[in-house]
């Protein structure tokens, strides 16, 4: 038996009879932001007079940064500002989940607040309706660490049957993924789908198309629905890039990116201009791409596993060995989009999407301006 969590056992029916009592015209809202790991969230809840129509509608709030690695006790009180306000699949509406941005006390973004940037960016870049999508690759775990299903004292058969695999024997944990689903398209999350993934008990989503800042916003919430819904099952969903060592595939978030003239005809041209800036600023993008500068995709980037080597570019048509794949459906229509594979599956969707964007049109307009 899977090693589960000792609250996902409490009475589930006991819950439901709270849960269904009515609340009048009382909004509960439930605060999100990211801690000062850059990979961790925290929330709490507020309760407000009546239910907010948009996001001008909730009010600033704060907490305690000196327990969240984001500030010290002497000067501790941080700001929580409203982003992105979704719908709550978990208490259900009126009640809202907000996303928000983290300001220290002077009012400046914390070091972890990497939406502050990027959204420079994108105001930046506005005029290329620039989108993006995501693909989400995590590993479901037991509370004591060990891969969800996988024998307590070995490990399961080879790699092989697992890739959008169907049966008990080959999907472990199916039931959280729907879960997980559902709670997106409820919340008003772009979930676009979900697959099992090659290694067992490794899944993926994928969120977007989503423009500009958009793309962040999403992503982030979808990782804490996720978050969200393991709890309720007493499991744990891990973003680490390579979980298990060994033949084993590691765990990205493929990032796919057009822009407005990308998409139309004779569109492959401007993807591969793309290409050749990133390829120009290999070594700078691989330090966005996971929270400790590159450290993590280390163990993940090896050439190996579907992935390219950490140290070179690479860039070719239907080739998942690359750094950067053209789709095969792309190349025989000129036009579309690109695949950058080496974002982290730990990865902030901000600092990604923030670099791509800036490497891409940034530079680009300015070397025409100066031509």
């Amino acid at each position: 038996m899977a090693s589960v969590s000792s609250s996902s056992r409490l009475s589930k029916a006991v819950r439901q009879q709270y849960m269904s009592l009515p609340q009048g015209e009382k909004c509960q809202v439930t605060y999100i932001w990211i801690d000062g790991t850059g990979e961790g969230l925290r929330n709490k809840t507020r309760t407000l007079d009546c239910e907010p129509k948009s996001i001008d509608d909730i009010p600033e709030w704060n907490f305690d940064g000196s327990s969240t690695y984001q500030a010290e006790g002497s000067n501790s009180d941080m700001y929580l500002i409203p982003v992105c306000m979704f719908r709550d699949p978990f208490t259900l509406d009126p009640n809202k989940l907000v996303l928000c941005e983290v300001l220290k006390y002077n009012r400046f973004p914390t070091e972890t607040n990497h939406r502050a940037n990027c959204n420079k960016v994108m105001e930046e870049v506005k005029e290329h309706c620039i989108w993006f999508g995501m693909e989400q690759e995590y590993t479901l775990l037991g509370i004591d660490g060990h891969p969800f299903s996988w024998p307590s004292n070995g490990f399961p058969g080879p790699q092989g049957p697992y890739y959008c695999g169907v049966g008990a024997n080959n999907a472990y944990g199916r039931d959280i993924v729907e879960c997980h689903y559902k709670a997106c398209l409820y919340a008003g999350v772009k979930i676009y789908g979900t697959n099992a993934e090659v290694m067992p008990s490794q899944w993926e989503f994928q969120v977007g198309p989503c423009e500009g800042i958009e793309m962040g916003d999403h992503l982030w919430v979808a990782r804490f629905l996720l978050h969200r819904v393991c709890e309720d099952f007493g499991v744990v969903a891990t973003l680490d890039p390579k979980p298990m060592t060994g033949n084993w595939n590691g765990a990205g978030c493929h990032t796919n990116v057009s822009t407005k003239q990308m998409r139309e005809e004779g569109g492959l041209q401007y993807i591969e201009q793309a290409i050749e800036k990133l390829s120009k600023r290999h070594a700078q993008h691989i330090r966005f791409y996971d929270p400790r500068g590159g450290q993590d995709n280390i163990r993940r980037l090896t050439g190996l596993y579907e992935t390219s080597n950490i140290n070179d570019f690479s860039a070719g048509v239907a080739n998942r060995g690359a750094s950067i794949r053209i789709p095969r459906q792309v190349g025989q229509e000129k036009k579309g989009y690109f695949e950058d594979r080496r974002p982290a599956a730990n990865c902030d969707p901000y600092s990604v999407t923030g670099i791509i964007a800036k490497t891409c049109l940034l530079d680009l307009e300015e070397e025409e301006e100066s031509q």
